[in-house]
């Protein structure tokens, strides 16, 4: 309660205090409160986590290239004959495509992991992405087509990532302004990250569970698009991300000669890459095109 003499003494006080009282009863402000409050939990206890981020999240977007690799190496001759025989492929471009497919997969993920010629190894993975989503037919699937764009998303944070990491490594040279590329790179990634949470959504059986799933991915999903508490809605959506995909992609649960295991495996580990992809973002940031950085300029 407010002091009666102060009251008397300064008129002022009483307009402040009253001031206050409303901002306390205002539930945008307590809902801002809120959000501090989580924000600071989360940071607080990924805080020990935060010097491996990094290389969790590096190894979760190749993981689907090198199992990829392992499956065209273990399985060729069924690849060969999807590629030949239903894709309408000729026989030696098949060979060709699977051959430097997996070489590239391999080769450019143990570069990713090792954080040498970054900017290359990603290039040639964002080319193994659209080669297969064009030799197999995923660009028709929606949710496929969605998943690789997301996919497309992780990889050009991880290229953002190493611009940045070689742009500040150089003693004596001057800090580049983030006017070049990587800032239309960060927020080009941001929003092909969240695209493979629609898929999800539109594969939800009706309930009243999945709709308030929609409702509250849909929110976290717009604050990543924007930039806004870019880490913190980054690790709640690697959280869902990774409930739903325990739920949905349940490969293991699955017979050996099951038709959809070799599918859901599949989704299981692209949706692994995404989740990488934005567990970077967590490490990196959301770049200057984004609220949270407009929001320190002010």
């Amino acid at each position: 309660m407010a002091n009666i003499q102060q009251l008397h003494d300064n008129p002022q006080y009483y307009v402040n205090f009253q001031e206050r009282s409303k901002d306390d009863l205002n539930p945008l402000s307590e809902m801002k409160d809120l959000a501090s409050k989580i924000e600071t939990f989360i940071s607080d206890f990924s805080y020990p986590l935060k010097p491996y981020m990094p290389a969790v999240g590096r190894f979760l977007i190749v993981a689907t290239f090198l199992e990829d690799a392992f499956t065209i190496i273990t399985e060729w001759d069924n690849q060969l004959v999807f590629l030949s025989y239903y894709r309408g492929i000729y026989h030696g471009a098949a060979i060709l495509i699977l051959l430097t497919n997996a070489i590239a997969m391999v080769a450019c993920s143990f570069l990713v992991l090792a954080q040498q010629y970054v900017e290359y190894a990603t290039g040639g993975l964002i080319w193994v992405v659209t080669t297969q989503a064009l030799c197999y037919g995923l660009i028709s699937d929606f949710n496929y087509f969605l998943r690789n764009l997301s996919v497309l998303g992780g990889l050009l944070i991880v290229f953002a990532d190493a611009r940045t990491c070689k742009a500040s490594s150089g003693p004596g040279v001057p800090m580049i302004e983030e006017k070049d590329h990587k800032m239309y790179i960060q927020l080009a990634s941001r929003v092909l990250m969240i695209l493979t949470f629609f898929g999800f959504f539109a594969s939800l059986e009706w309930s009243l569970f999945s709709f308030f799933i929609t409702i509250l991915g849909s929110a976290l999903c717009a604050m990543v698009a924007i930039g806004y508490k870019a880490k913190t809605s980054a690790i709640a959506l690697v959280s869902l991300l990774s409930l739903l995909n325990l739920f949905l992609n349940d490969f293991w649960n699955l017979h050996s000669n099951h038709p959809r295991k070799t599918f859901a495996r599949y989704d299981f580990l692209q949706t692994l890459s995404v989740a990488g992809g934005l567990i970077l973002l967590v490490k990196s940031g959301p770049g200057k095109y984004s609220v949270d950085e407009k929001k320190k300029a002010l």
